[in-house]
């Protein structure tokens, strides 16, 4: 697999379209990075990380509204890319949807949320854009 977290967005993205209520995902440190922040942020409601064979799975439980059963995931998309990276300084952290979404951004303090990166003065690799 050349792109892993392409690949678990990809998983969520094709879970939420079914109206799955749980996905499973082969796991790794950034996923699990990733999966925290979709929990912390509210469109995911929980998730376990299962240690078994190798690497792990990670068992995300998706998030709908109760009465609509809208996803709270409306979307979600790959920014950067094996074949053309897309890094941001602190002055061109990209907003989503003028700040009512999120861009989980790679940073050398972790990973961590466009707000977060802004307010600790770090720019980083641009992972994915989630609204």
């Amino acid at each position: 697999m050349t792109d892993p977290v392409a690949d678990f967005l990809t998983r969520i993205r094709n879970a939420v379209m079914a109206g799955h209520k749980v996905v499973e995902i082969p796991g790794s440190s950034i996923k699990k990075g990733i999966t925290r922040i979709l929990y912390e942020k509210g469109y995911i409601l929980s998730y376990k990380f299962l240690e078994e064979g190798p690497q792990g799975t990670i068992k995300i439980a998706l998030k709908y509204e109760a009465k609509s059963r809208k996803p709270a995931i409306k979307s979600i998309e790959r920014a950067s890319r094996p074949g053309l990276r897309r890094y941001a300084g602190v002055d061109e952290i990209p907003r989503v949807l003028n700040g009512l979404g999120i861009a989980i951004i790679s940073t050398s303090r972790g990973l961590m949320t466009d707000k977060e990166a802004a307010r600790e003065k770090i720019g980083g690799e641009v992972l994915c854009y989630v609204y």
